[in-house]
């Protein structure tokens, strides 16, 4: 079974997908979706805020980091940095090597056959950028 935040992770990719796509109100839309009232709504809304408000300064983070410029990536592949890029900034509780994983679990299931493999490296290189010492430390240990 999917954890709350795993499940709001889908929920605030599906909706960032649509933003992109349509210019949706991706917290409306967000709500719209089966399964938001059986996930962590305050999570969702909080990436989904987190995104939106700081879109601008995500792309410029992981743009250095890929090897494609940002807009001919895929929208599910958008969708996954904005999300992965937002939590390494903003979620210094949450463990990188989580954030990664889960990044790479929603490309699984929802990317292209090894759009998961771009994206993991994209968001190890944006890890590295973003916190130095946490990925030191996981590699001093490892």
């Amino acid at each position: 079974m999917k954890s709350a935040r795993r499940q709001a992770r889908e929920i605030a990719l599906q909706a960032l997908y649509a933003w992109q796509l349509s210019g949706a109100d991706a917290l409306a839309e967000a709500r719209s979706l089966e399964g938001f009232d059986r996930t962590d709504a305050r999570f969702v809304e909080g990436l989904l805020r987190g995104v939106l408000e700081r879109a601008e300064e995500l792309r410029a983070l992981i743009a250095p980091h890929s090897s494609r410029e940002f807009g001919r990536l895929s929208p599910v592949e958008r969708a996954i940095l904005y999300i992965g890029s937002y939590e390494l900034v903003c979620h210094p509780q949450t463990p990188f090597k989580v954030i990664l994983n889960e990044a790479v679990e929603l490309g699984k299931s929802f990317g292209a056959t090894d759009g998961y493999r771009f994206v993991n490296g994209v968001l190890e290189r944006v890890a590295a950028a973003a916190r130095p010492d946490e990925v030191a430390r996981s590699k001093t240990s490892a």
